[in-house]
């Protein structure tokens, strides 16, 4: 089983993909049997869909783009779970986010291939209530339309999902509130993906 974690975030190794991390550690962590993936967009391009179409016959898009490399990570049947993590930018997900979800729809048209696997979202903003939960919803709302299973935090707070702090005074890895929320999420999209595989 297989959990892979999306940083969609511009920027190289900071605050976003510095989230994600943390989450993908406290997954392997608790559950060593459970290997985890990443992709980075800060690395790749990943252009926005331009209705082309062409994935309406097949798993693939006809834009010669990073997109392409990133089809068979997405489409392994052994990955159960998805964690997207995206920085707030003007109370809405980032446009590296909004590209990535929405050249996402092949795997909905062919198939349906994330129905059942198991959704979670981190959101990264500069403030303490900076627009993450109202992020959030947005990506989950993508996320239904792929009949995915989605998941918050879990207990004890079960909030919608890991909401960090990257204008902590001290710096992201500081905002032990923000980062506790950031690991449960990963604990629990790992605890439902394996009850679902019974």
């Amino acid at each position: 089983m297989k959990i892979v974690g999306v940083s969609c975030s511009a920027r190289k190794a900071k605050t976003t993909r510095y989230s994600l991390d943390c989450c993908l550690k406290a997954i392997t962590e608790a559950y060593p049997q459970v290997s985890t993936a990443t992709i980075d967009l800060a690395e790749k391009e990943v252009n926005l869909c331009k209705a082309l179409n062409t994935c309406t016959k097949k798993l693939t898009c006809s834009q010669k783009d990073d997109f392409n490399d990133l089809i068979p990570i997405l489409s392994d049947p052994d990955v159960a779970g998805l964690i997207v993590a995206t920085p707030v930018y003007m109370g809405a997900m980032s446009g590296q986010c909004k590209a990535f979800l929405d050249r996402c729809v092949m795997f909905r048209r062919n198939g349906f291939l994330f129905r059942d696997k198991v959704g979670g979202v981190i959101a990264v903003g500069g403030f303490r209530n900076g627009g993450q939960e109202a992020v959030i919803q947005s990506v989950h709302a993508v996320m239904l339309v792929q009949d995915m299973i989605i998941v918050g935090d879990g207990k004890p707070g079960a909030h919608f999902g890991g909401t960090a702090w990257s204008g902590h005074p001290e710096g992201v890895e500081h905002d032990e509130v923000g980062i506790e929320t950031v690991r449960n999420l990963g604990r629990r999209v790992t605890e439902v993906a394996l009850k679902m595989a019974g």
